[in-house]
């Protein structure tokens, strides 16, 4: 009873003197941001905040629909969003789909000048507020994503440190390299499958498979509900891969990871 007495005198005099430290502790954020998928989360463990993650990949790979998902957990979480679109690609109707909350983003468009993207993410990054940023280069020729010269990416590692916020780089090809905490290699491959038709059209499920590899890295493969091609006798399934690298190693296990597809 002293004990409890004591703790709640120290608590009081705390709060007279420096203010609600404790509730502000407590409201911090947590270390991740959400990627919106809770079992992708339970082996990613989310994209990390003051970090950059990476997600690079070819065209219709999944590299929008992974940083939508993003954007809908950070607004559904009361998180301000900032989206500079660097070619003005950004589908509103893909993002409505995806429930993202449009009063929480702001949505940069650059008109296809990547310098102009690169100094908008920059004042971002250093007035903070925002729980994520993204920069999407998807539509960018790899060729100039590749002349991005490295001290963008070391400037935006340093503004991110220590801070809450979180930035998501799209790009067609890898381009950030060691500034990037997380990487996400994401490729489109087709697959026959005959035997598991009826089961994945009656589950309506999508599933990951993880697989350790070399170098610390892990592949998720995803497989998606089939669709049909001219030739009865076949169907095709389009799978997803996604290469992580992390600072830290991690120790990942294979196993099979099941989620519904909210969007396509």
């Amino acid at each position: 009873m002293n004990a409890a007495v004591t703790k709640k005198q120290i608590e009081s005099t705390l709060t007279d003197r420096f203010g609600d430290v404790f509730e502000r502790f407590e409201r911090l954020p947590p270390k991740t941001l959400s990627t919106g998928i809770g079992e992708i989360d339970n082996a990613l463990h989310g994209f990390p905040r003051g970090a950059i993650t990476e997600i690079h990949g070819t065209a219709s790979s999944g590299r929008t629909s992974l940083l939508l998902s993003a954007l809908a957990a950070a607004t559904s979480q009361e998180e301000i969003c900032a989206l500079v679109d660097c070619s003005d690609t950004f589908d509103l109707s893909s993002a409505a789909k995806a429930e993202v909350d449009f009063d929480r983003l702001l949505w940069i468009r650059c008109g296809h000048n990547l310098e102009r993207a690169f100094k908008a993410v920059d004042l971002i990054l250093h007035a903070g507020g925002f729980g994520l940023v993204a920069l999407n280069l998807c539509d960018v020729p790899a060729k100039t994503v590749r002349r991005v010269i490295s001290t963008w990416w070391f400037r935006f590692r340093r503004a991110l440190e220590n801070t809450p916020n979180a930035l998501i780089v799209l790009t067609p090809i890898a381009a950030v390299h060691s500034c990037a905490a997380l990487v996400l290699e994401v490729k489109s491959e087709a697959s026959v499958w005959s035997n598991s038709l009826s089961l994945l059209s009656e589950n309506r499920y999508s599933s990951f498979t993880a697989q350790p590899e070399h170098g610390g890295h892990l592949s998720l493969v995803q497989t998606s509900l089939p669709t049909f091609s001219s030739n009865k006798d076949s169907h095709f399934l389009q799978a997803m891969n996604i290469r992580v690298n992390r600072e830290r190693p991690v120790e990942w296990q294979t196993r099979e990871i099941k989620f519904k597809a909210h969007f396509h």
